[in-house]
């Protein structure tokens, strides 16, 4: 079953990395997600490969791996692929499906359109890493 642009928009509401945006913001991303279905036992993204978007589980599980370590569960609500969107750089851990999971899915060139032509968004998206990456400094201090 499709989801909704309103039920798009409320699911990334939740994102921390969108903390900030209005709705009509989080509409204009929600039009340019799109759906997808991962099965069991198949890699949503691979370790090392470019990265070309963002993920937010809708709903299933999925597991991140780093060097052939499992270091993260993931359910819904839970996202990844967030760095991608910024610098399309290789990722850093492989996320694999442990249960038919669907996604909603962002390509970073539809993102880049996006803060093109609303560069509120843009700002707030930086202020939303900004957020992200004083959290994991402090927490490497404690």
């Amino acid at each position: 079953m499709d989801l909704t642009t309103d039920h798009r928009t409320r699911l990334l509401g939740g994102v921390a990395l969108f903390d900030g945006i209005d709705p009509e913001g989080l509409a204009m991303i929600a039009a340019r997600a799109v759906e997808v279905d991962f099965a069991a036992g198949r890699s949503i993204v691979r370790q090392g490969e470019d990265g070309t978007g963002f993920f937010l589980i809708v709903d299933g599980r999925a597991r991140v791996v780093q060097d052939g370590a499992a270091i993260a569960e993931l359910g819904p609500g839970d996202f990844f692929g967030e760095l991608s969107l910024l610098d399309g750089e290789p990722r850093m851990a492989a996320v694999i499906a442990d249960a038919p999971t669907r996604c909603l899915a962002l390509a970073r060139w539809e993102f880049e359109a996006l803060l093109e032509s609303q560069p509120r968004l843009a700002i707030a998206i930086l202020r939303g890493v900004a957020r992200r990456l004083r959290a994991v400094s402090t927490e490497h201090r404690h």
